[in-house]
Parts: C-alpha cells; sequence; structure tokens
C-alpha cells in the first residue's frame, strides 16, 4: 500500500512530522500492549505510516481522524480500493478536528466497541489540550499511546520535587497511571523536529482509584503553577476560594506546589469545589 503524500508534504502550521521507518512504527503500535482485534482511534495519521502498522498488528476496528483534507482523501482511497482486502475493511478514516469530533459515536458508526484505545504521534501544536480533553473523557477511552515532545512526555510523567511536575502530571495521574514508553531522536522523523520526541502510555486506573472532578482540578492546579515559585497561599489567591480550601485541607500554606503529592491535590481540589 503506497502512502498518500510523500515526506515533504508536511506543513508547518500544523506541527507535522511523520515517522516512515517500519521497525519503529510497529513498537509504536504496540506500546500499549496488542491491539489485535481491538477498536482504535488515531489522530494525525498524516500518510498513513502509523495506520498502516497499526492493521498489520490486527486492530479490529481502526478509526484514523484527520484535519487534513490532502491525508484524509488519500486515506480514504484504501478501503475503496481494495474493497476485497479485509485488513483495509476495517478501516474508517473521519475527516474533521479531533478536538471537535463525537468519537462515540465515530466508534458506534464504524462498529467498533468501547473502551477503545488511542493512538497518535500527535501534532506537536495541539497535542495538550488533546490530552487533557481525553483524560477527561468518559468510558469509551481506554490506553492512549501518544507521541509528545519528550520535554512534555517528562511531564506527563513527573512526581513530586521533580523538575517537570506540575499541572499536567497531576491532571494525567488523577485517571491514569503514565509511563515513558519509547524515545526517538529528531532524525527519526520527516521532516526532523528541533527536539527528541517521546511516545507515552497512559492506562487508565481502576474506577476506584481515579478522581473524576478534573474541572476542580484544572483549576486549582492551574492556580498552583501558575505561579510556581511562590508559597501556596500566595499562589492560590487567584482563584477565589482556593486559600481558604487550603487552610480546610490542612495543608502547609508555606509548601510551594511541586512538593504536593496527588493526594493532596485531590484533598484541596474536592475541599475548594465543596465550598463553592
Amino acid at each position: 500500500m503506497s502512502t498518500p503524500l510523500t515526506p515533504g508534504a508536511a506543513r508547518k502550521s500544523l506541527g507535522q512530522h511523520f515517522l516512515f521507518d517500519p521497525s519503529v512504527l510497529k513498537r509504536v503500535a504496540n506500546a500499549g500492549g496488542d491491539v489485535a482485534g481491538k477498536t482504535v482511534i488515531e489522530v494525525g495519521p498524516g500518510p498513513g505510516g502509523l495506520t498502516r502498522a497499526l492493521l498489520d498488528s490486527g486492530v479490529g476496528k481502526l478509526i484514523a481522524i484527520e484535519l487534513d483534507d490532502r491525508f484524509a482523501e488519500g486515506l480514504s482511497l484504501w478501503p475503496e480500493t481494495r474493497a476485497q482486502n479485509e485488513i483495509e475493511a476495517r478501516l474508517t478514516v473521519h475527516h474533521g478536528d479531533a478536538l471537535e469530533a463525537n468519537i462515540p459515536d465515530l466508534i458506534a458508526q464504524a462498529g467498533g466497541a468501547s473502551p477503545a484505545m488511542i493512538v497518535a504521534n500527535l501534532p506537536y501544536n495541539v497535542g495538550t489540550p488533546m490530552l487533557v480533553e481525553w483524560l477527561k473523557a468518559a468510558d469509551w477511552r481506554g490506553t492512549m499511546v501518544l507521541m509528545f515532545q519528550k520535554e512534555v512526555a517528562l511531564r506527563i510523567c513527573a512526581t513530586p520535587d521533580d523538575d517537570h511536575y506540575g499541572r499536567l502530571a497531576v491532571l494525567s495521574q488523577a485517571v491514569t497511571r503514565p509511563r515513558l514508553a519509547i524515545t526517538l531522536p529528531p532524525g527519526a522523523f520527516r521532516p526532523p523536529p528541533k527536539v527528541d520526541s517521546a511516545v507515552v502510555v497512559l492506562e487508565p486506573l481502576p474506577p476506584e482509584q481515579r478522581f473524576n472532578d478534573l474541572a476542580s482540578l484544572e483549576k486549582i492546579t492551574a492556580a498552583a503553577f501558575g505561579q510556581r515559585r511562590k508559597m501556596l497561599r500566595a499562589a492560590l489567591k487567584s482563584l477565589p476560594g482556593a486559600v481558604e480550601a487550603l487552610e480546610a485541607s490542612g495543608i502547609d500554606p508555606t509548601r510551594r506546589a511541586e512538593t504536593l503529592t496527588q493526594a493532596e491535590f485531590r484533598t484541596l481540589a474536592t475541599a475548594w469545589r465543596n465550598a463553592q
């Protein structure tokens, strides 16, 4: 199967950097575990290298969401040109913005099943907002295997007192267990980015371990890390009611945000929500 367009077709405005090495693509496709028979959402498939690797790995249903009309058109031709081929019959292409897509509807229309995995080489300019949106997703979302700039990947996996620890780590670890799975140098991509990249696997926490009020946690962490060098009692003044919630939580107000554990942030967010 040929790719829809050449490596040189990447658009900087869309943050596109493509992988073409089959061995690397196979590792990415299976970084979150065996995908055989599963429903997988791929975002930003571009010329289809990872799409091909996922199909070859035996996915049950693959829903590729592509905003770039050039690639969406090219990928859409795969099932039509090989209609008798069982592999391509498993592929559904949705032309649109993944942040605006109704993914549960797409899964149903494709005959897929929930929870669905998300496997994607994300465009660098929208990777973080996409992750935060998917963290809030309901039961349709399963394990996520996502490519980021390495700096972002480290922020997702960081722990308290780590230089990379911040809002993204707290939100990610409220509902998932993230781990850094693969690191790739710029030369692995076409065109090469200016920084290293990394694949993060985010496995959903069991229901009883999740903190599902991410809306409150978002606001608390935005305030706490917005001025991370300040003590919490000063940093939280930007969010009405947050200082009072800090006092009610029994957390030392002279501490800084990067020292708080996941459990402490959950306690603080709950106290703030209950006071509203």
